[in-house]
């Protein structure tokens, strides 16, 4: 039976905060855990209903509408900006705040072989209950690094790499050259993009077209997760 102490920890995690402070976060469901615990990251406590918590407990420390039948709580892999690494294609997160959205990069990132992703401080926390359940396990294979975006980018230009972003006046990107595993590709905040600062970084500024191209946008701009699937798959479809 689960004390009040234990659920009172658990629920705690899902605030940013805490999570800072105890260094653990929440994973939920059978495929996640699974990968989980095959990660080599601690686990510190594993919950199993009819094992050890009951499914109402469960209910209590679930943070999904739906509450599956396991949960643990593990440590949180530390990956700073400090000594950045660029290992093939690598994204960087400007402000990008929904959870929802970050987690779906994430899962966009693991599938077309991005191993690194940087993230500005404001840009939404990998390791929240929502996000790791978005990711569906793919936050535990990416290294998501949190710091300041500006050492990064001026890193990758020393390195001879070329910066990417999406900007409406940019070049359209079915029609320029891109090299289809080198380079930071940055996306930007949900409702202002790019900030001016990383934007000054900007090597190559990209579009992403509306079709047809007459027609001109029918929408004021696409959602930030579904351009970084468009802009990733076009990369890698010229390797």
């Amino acid at each position: 039976m689960l004390t009040k102490a234990e659920i009172k920890r658990i629920r705690s995690l899902g605030d940013k905060a805490a999570r800072t402070a105890e260094g653990l976060f929440v994973a939920e469901g059978e495929k996640i855990v699974d990968e989980l615990l095959r990660s080599g990251l601690r686990v510190e406590a594993l919950y199993r209903v009819g094992e050890n918590v009951t499914a109402a407990e469960m209910e209590r420390i679930s943070f999904l509408r739906t509450p599956s039948r396991v949960l643990a709580v593990a440590e949180i892999p530390h990956h700073s900006n400090d000594r950045p690494t660029f290992e093939g294609l690598c994204l960087a997160l400007d402000d990008v705040q929904d959870p929802g959205n970050v987690g779906t990069i994430i899962r966009l990132a693991d599938w077309f072989g991005v191993r690194h992703i940087y993230c500005s401080p404001a840009t939404a926390d990998c390791w929240s209950p929502k996000v790791v359940q978005a990711t569906m396990g793919a936050v535990l294979r990416a290294k998501v690094h949190y710091g300041p975006l500006q050492p990064v980018l001026q890193a990758a230009r020393m390195a001879g790499l070329p910066l990417y972003g999406t900007f409406l006046e940019g070049e359209n990107i079915y029609q320029c050259t891109l090299p289809p595993d080198r380079g930071v590709i940055v996306m930007g905040n949900e409702g202002r993009g790019i900030t001016a600062e990383t934007a000054a970084a900007v090597t190559h500024k990209l579009y992403i077209p509306p079709y047809p191209p007459e027609a001109g946008p029918t929408s004021e701009s696409l959602n930030v997760a579904t351009a970084t699937g468009i802009v990733l798959s076009e990369f890698r479809r010229r390797g």
